[in-house]
């Protein structure tokens, strides 16, 4: 090999390092807090024991300018096939744009309940409490992710939506290259949906 073509790979592969190492350093922190203050990062929400040892633990926030009352409807009728999940439709809701209106004979979720993703999965309702919290869970054989919904009221009136996602699974090479896809998809799915809920709810107010 020519002395010149090594090093044009050695040059790509430091680069390369040198990329993954500012995805890690910087980027992956923030995304995994994005909009979180540091008290809402740390602070234990319900939902966090179903999933003890994450190897992805992410806490997003944003404020509405609404009350909890009004921002809860966009979350009780979210999932493929119902109002979708307020992103990016042509990924997770199959190209049917997400409901623009909120439909009442989808406000009637309990635990137990399923909030799909596909035709085929989607997350199992843990625990729910009206204007308040929604935990959801996705069980497979060898992972486990949760999803836990917080509306706080501000004194101004309007509302702190706090998302918290928690995943585990046995360690394995593909599971392994799959989660290295999955969290920066996520972020990208869970930032549009959390600008959604607040354009719907403010649409609204």
């Amino acid at each position: 090999m020519k002395k010149g073509t090594v090093l044009k790979l050695a040059g790509s592969a430091a680069v390369g390092v040198a990329a993954v190492g500012a995805y890690r350093t910087f980027v992956k922190p923030w995304q995994r807090q994005w909009g979180a203050t540091a008290e809402e990062v740390a602070q234990a929400m319900p939902g966090d024991e179903i999933v003890e040892n994450p190897v992805l633990n992410a806490t997003r926030a944003i404020t509405i300018q609404a009350k909890p009352a009004e921002v809860w409807p966009w979350l009780m009728q979210m999932g493929y096939g119902r109002a979708g999940f307020y992103s990016y439709d042509f990924v997770d809701n199959s190209r049917r744009h997400s409901a623009e209106r909120i439909i009442p004979e989808l406000q009637f979720l309990k635990v137990g309940d399923a909030i799909p993703t596909s035709p085929n999965q989607g997350f199992i309702v843990e625990k729910i409490e009206p204007e308040r919290l929604l935990v959801m869970t996705m069980r497979g054989e060898k992972n486990i992710l949760s999803v836990t919904a917080m509306l706080n009221a501000l004194e101004d009136g309007n509302t702190r939506l706090i998302l918290r996602l928690r995943l585990s699974y046995r360690w394995g090479v593909r599971r392994s290259l799959y989660f290295q896809i999955f969290e920066p998809g996520d972020f990208v799915m869970m930032r549009k949906m959390m600008l959604g809920i607040k354009r719907r709810a403010e649409a609204f107010h």
